[in-house]
């Protein structure tokens, strides 16, 4: 059996053993992981080198694609108001509904505009009549005129020439009478001295009294006659005026035209106020914002519903000023819709005039001279690629994630 009290010395120490087993020898020291495992260190390597080569690639990814969260859909809203006042007697449409050009959607009482267009086609009536009587006074007048210049004209000669008979009546009534009174003067002298008889002397003396009554019957037919010719001038003074009675003539024909025109604009506007009263789709769309009961009393300008026009939206993504230094108008751009979780495709087409800021509502101002910079951000508008929304999913206002692919 061996000796169970066995002294052993270890570095001048003496440690007693209950048996003489040989004591372990002392470690050296740990070894390292890649002594305890070759392959470890090419692991490491081939890891080194993936996120190496995975950052690169994702470097060169992100370098020629812009992307932001700051933007959504927009499309036009377009407001649906009746041109007339009225009283509304049907609602064609509900909110949501999709519609076509032309849709009947309201419909006014037509009632009051019929009897608008009435009126107004009966004093279209009148005054075409007025019109037609004026355009055929026309010629009339003007043959009238003529006429009675001609005749005023005929009548001063004849006058004229009453004139000279009258005249040459009066000379022999002078003559006759210068005769009677000589003859009277003489008789005068001889019934004096009793050469003749007193019957004679009589006679003498009545035709002395006839050829007076001659002569003055003479005179006043000159005058007479002169007076005709006086009014033969003033006849013929005023058949003169025939170019301008025929000129003022025209003139009322061309009143009554304008008036024709006039009248026939008022009832096209009736018409038009008549069709007024059906208020019809101006494009293809959705209903939004519904407004309108029946019995309502609108009036004209008065917002009754809105259309969305789906086919025309587009994108408005406002981007940091430092993301587009490499943007250019028709970049690709892909889509991402929040709502679909799906991508779409479209391109840049414009960018804003100014940045976001600038055009809202309170313009940001640096009135204390404390100035922050701050990243602005530029508002860039993307078109979507026709076709790729046959349902009209998309709507304006969802969130979208546009991301611009610069390299091309």
């Amino acid at each position: 059996m061996p000796d169970l009290d066995v002294k052993h010395e270890v570095n001048g120490f003496v440690e007693e053993r209950a048996d003489d087993t040989p004591l372990e020898q002392p470690v050296a020291g740990k070894k390292s992981l890649f002594v305890l495992h070759p392959r470890a260190k090419w692991i490491v390597l081939a890891v080194a080198v993936v996120l190496l080569i995975g950052g690169v690639s994702a470097w060169m990814y992100y370098r020629v694609r812009e992307s932001t969260d700051d933007a959504q859909i927009e499309g036009y809203v377009v407001p649906i108001a009746p041109r007339v006042s009225g009283t509304v007697t049907a609602v064609e449409v509900n909110d949501n509904q999709q519609v076509k050009e032309a849709t009947v959607m309201v419909q006014l009482d037509q009632r009051d505009y019929q009897v608008a267009l009435e009126k107004t086609e009966g004093d279209l009536t009148d005054a075409q009549a007025n019109a037609q009587a004026a355009r055929t006074g026309v010629p009339v007048t003007s043959t009238t005129y003529s006429s009675q210049l001609s005749i005023a004209q005929a009548s001063l000669l004849a006058a004229q020439k009453e004139v000279d008979s009258a005249e040459a009546s009066l000379r022999q009534a002078q003559a006759n009478y210068s005769k009677a009174a000589d003859d009277l003067k003489r008789y005068q002298q001889l019934i004096a001295r009793d050469e003749i008889s007193q019957q004679q002397y009589d006679s003498a003396a009545t035709a002395e009294k006839a050829a007076r009554a001659a002569l003055d019957a003479a005179e006043a037919g000159v005058a007479m006659s002169q007076s005709h010719v006086r009014q033969a001038q003033a006849q013929v003074a005023a058949a003169g005026t025939a170019p301008e009675q025929v000129t003022i003539s025209r003139a009322k024909a061309g009143s009554a035209e304008g008036l024709v025109q006039t009248r026939t604009a008022t009832v096209e506007q009736a018409k038009l106020n008549l069709d007024y009263t059906t208020v019809r789709a101006p494009i293809d769309g959705v209903v939004t914002n519904k407004q309108v009961q029946v019995g309502q009393v609108v009036q004209a300008g008065q917002p009754l519903l809105a259309l969305v026009p789906l086919e025309d939206i587009w994108v408005i993504a406002n981007y940091k000023e430092d993301q587009i230094r490499n943007m250019r108008v028709g970049q690709p751009v892909i889509i991402h819709v929040d709502a679909y979780d799906r991508d779409y495709k479209g391109s840049i087409d414009s960018f804003g005039a100014a940045t976001a800021g600038r055009t809202s509502l309170l313009p940001p101002e640096n009135a204390t001279g404390n100035y922050v910079k701050v990243v602005q951000r530029i508002p860039v508008k993307i078109r979507f690629e026709k076709g790729q929304d046959p349902q009209h999913l998309l709507r304006p206002g969802m969130s979208v994630v546009p991301t611009v692919l610069t390299n091309r």
